[in-house]
């Protein structure tokens, strides 16, 4: 009997591109995609790599791919628009060995700046997408996509979703299939895109999307499964299992490649039901292709927002026949409308807010405190460090994406000049540093700009969960490399002021915040201190309140640290099991009230 485990969706897509003989993997980290490059580096048949950001990793996969291997590179959904540029062309180019994109959506942001729908890049870069609705398909959809690959010459993106990337499910462990490389032939009319074979390919493409379209009808991926006919649903992915939950007699056509859709298949479920509705989470991909087939009584996003996370309550609140049935009429949960439209769903949840917080001790905390204390103003980047927008630091005033903070920060002194930003800073993290951030750097010394870039070095990719990257010394496969020196980096592009500083030197970084947001010229502080979650940092110390010297003046308390907590009577106590001693709430006490003491 086949082994069975239970795994995480992202688990099982890892598993699903081992069994399918995949060599190379290539990824950055970013939730909700992360757990899959951590999964496959345990293969020891797959080499696998955290890559510099997402449009390197995706040509990692490509080379790999024209190298004869089968080969995938995984990412958040705001890592697509990243990848893009090598993505759209290598639909034209195609592949050597089958190559896989994984996108992974995140539907309420969770962990996001914006709520995109992969669907949409891929259509608009002609690949074909595939959505499995639990673990068990994540692996299996993985091994057909490899299939998919090679058998139409194309790339193919399987798009997940934070609730199936984060949830478990049984899956059934099968052997892994071993391939042989795809000998290499030189072929510059496929592998060379300059305009005269990009034009030619695109023919190809055109031609190979409507092949697809054609076989979809045929493909196991899409199944219609007929039981009550007065109702049936179109859906895909996680709206699936809404569906069957809230509605089990109800027929469904679930629909595995969203892209391009099974017209034939489509039209002949249209015309079997009653009533049909169509339920897939965020944008309208299916049903906007469906409507303009002439299936117009399809229901979609009338009932359905393009706005957040699906569940089957909602299919229980807004589909008459659900309620017909005698569904039980279930609260606590809101769902968004259309641009604004804030109908209630249904009742919200009375639950405690429970914001994010910067941990007890973190280096972030100490920078933002000085920062705020000197007034200025941060343009802000991707990471922990976001959560110093927020009282009660409120450091930092912008945030777009990966690197952005940078570039933000030189267009202000090109907008408005350089006393305008004298009370302006550039927060960027480490490993977001390496991942776009050089770039925007080098930009400004090539333009001749001025400002004040600080980067927040803890030492790992603390957002998504301690990944390694290029400046650690450490790969995903647990290889000691070379560190990049950022320092001496920064120094490489033409930088002279670029100064190393512990993030707990208050009286340092005062003077440093000072000193150069004054200056004519491009400067780097980088601020120096581990990530307090890091695996190894140890801490041997704690602080201690003296109560009796307390002036209840309440400086120790501003930096907002959580071991921290004001009594009634207006002294302060510590939470000795949150506390790692970091020392910023006693340096910040002018009355030596805090004491630092061994545990």
């Amino acid at each position: 009997m086949a082994e069975k485990m239970i795994l995480l969706g992202n688990e099982a897509i890892a598993r699903g591109a081992y069994e399918a003989g995949v060599k190379v993997s290539a990824a950055y980290p970013g939730t909700p995609s992360t757990e899959i490059s951590e999964a496959i580096a345990k293969y020891k048949e797959v080499y696998a790599e955290w890559s510099p950001n997402e449009k390197v990793a995706a040509e990692v996969a490509i080379g790999a791919s024209m190298a004869g291997v089968r080969s995938m590179c995984s990412m958040k959904h705001v890592g697509v628009n990243v990848a893009a540029d090598p993505l759209f062309t290598a639909a034209y180019a195609g592949v050597g060995g089958g190559m896989v994109v994984v996108a992974a959506d995140d539907p309420g942001m969770y962990s996001s700046q914006n709520e995109q729908d992969s669907r949409m890049v891929a259509r608009s870069a002609m690949i074909p997408v595939l959505e499995p609705s639990d673990s068990s398909e994540a692996k299996e959809f993985m091994k057909f996509a490899f299939d998919l690959s090679e058998k139409y010459d194309t790339p193919v993106m399987v798009r997940s979703t934070t609730r199936l990337s984060h949830s478990q499910g049984i899956v059934e462990l099968e052997e892994r299939t071993e391939k042989e490389p795809f000998p290499y032939e030189r072929n510059t009319e496929k592998y060379v895109m300059m305009p005269a074979n990009a034009i030619k390919r695109h023919l190809v493409v055109e031609q190979r999307m409507k092949n697809l379209a054609a076989d979809a009808d045929t493909l196991p991926l899409n199944r219609a499964e007929y039981r009550d006919l007065s109702v049936g649903f179109i859906t895909s992915g996680i709206p699936y299992q809404y569906v069957r939950e809230a509605m089990p007699k109800a027929s469904v056509l679930k629909l595995g490649m969203v892209h391009p859709l099974p017209r034939k298949l489509i039209e002949e479920f249209a015309a079997k039901v009653e009533r049909l509705y169509i339920f897939e989470e965020l944008e309208p991909v299916i049903e906007e292709q469906v409507k303009s087939w002439g299936i117009l009584k399809a229901v979609g996003k009338e009932l359905f927002t393009v706005q957040g996370e699906y569940s089957a309550n909602m299919i229980r609140q807004r589909v008459p026949e659900c309620g017909k049935r005698g569904q039980p009429e279930v609260s606590g949960e809101t769902a968004r409308g259309r641009q604004g439209d804030s109908t209630a769903l249904l009742a919200p949840a009375k639950v405690p807010a429970r914001p994010p917080i910067l941990c007890p001790g973190c280096p972030h905390r100490s920078v933002y405190s000085v920062l705020n204390r000197l007034k200025l103003h941060a343009a802000g980047d991707i990471g922990c460090y976001t959560l110093g927008a927020v009282p009660p630091l409120s450091v930092v005033d912008t945030t777009i994406c990966m690197g952005s903070s940078i570039s933000t920060l030189h267009g202000m002194e090109k907008a408005r000049g350089k006393e305008y930003i004298r009370n302006w800073v550039a927060v960027i993290g480490d490993s977001t540093f390496m991942h776009t951030g050089i770039n925007s750097l080098m930009n400004m010394v090539y333009n001749q700009s001025c400002g004040t870039v600080v980067i927040l070095d803890n030492s790992t990719t603390g957002m998504t969960g301690h990944q390694d990257h290029a400046a650690t010394g450490r790969t995903l496969m647990g290889e000691v490399v070379p560190a990049i020196n950022i320092t001496k980096l920064c120094r490489s592009l033409g930088i002279e002021h670029v100064y190393e500083i512990s993030a707990f030197d208050l009286e340092g970084l005062e003077e440093a915040f000072r000193r150069e947001t004054h200056r004519d010229a491009v400067s780097v502080i980088i601020t120096k201190a581990p990530c307090v979650l890091l695996k190894g940092v140890s801490f041997p110390d704690k602080c201690v309140p003296i109560s009796e010297k307390c002036k209840k003046c309440g400086a120790c308390l501003r930096p907002g640290c959580p071991a921290l907590t004001k009594n009634e009577d207006g002294t302060v106590s510590i939470d000795e099991t949150m506390c790692n001693g970091c020392g910023l709430c006693m340096k910040l006490c002018r009355f030596d009230a805090i004491e630092v003491q061994p545990r």
